[in-house]
């Protein structure tokens, strides 16, 4: 069984599965997380925080998300394609209907790149 990530502010309390999340990107001291059907929710925490919030929770689970550069948390299940010359991240399921383009850095996508060639 799935175990859900809970997420507690001052104001809310919220519960999400771990596979429903495609990415979680950050600004500063707020963070967003962008669900499978494309709903946002914002969180005044950094990535660092939201990154240990899931590694506390999810134990050997959290290893479906890596952390790509300082602004993103990528959920590897989506992964669809990596374009490092036009700096381009593309995550993707075939359930649904749309896909999420993100920018990153050259250097941050040969990592991932070499990281998923590694497991293989």
């Amino acid at each position: 069984m799935i175990q859900p990530v809970i997420i507690s502010t001052s104001n809310e309390l919220f519960r999400v599965l771990p596979n429903r999340i495609v990415y979680i990107s950050s600004d500063g001291n707020y963070s967003t997380m962008i669900l499978h059907d494309n709903t946002k929710h914002l969180f005044t925490f950094n990535l660092s925080h939201f990154q240990k919030l899931l590694e506390n929770q999810l134990g050997e689970q959290a290893s479906i998300f890596i952390r790509i550069g300082k602004s993103v948390i990528i959920n590897r299940e989506y992964l669809f394609r990596i374009n490092i010359g036009k700096q381009q991240l593309v995550l993707s399921d075939i359930s649904l209907n749309e896909s999420f383009v993100l920018t990153a850095s050259r250097e941050a996508l040969k990592q991932l790149k070499s990281l998923i060639e590694k497991e293989i």
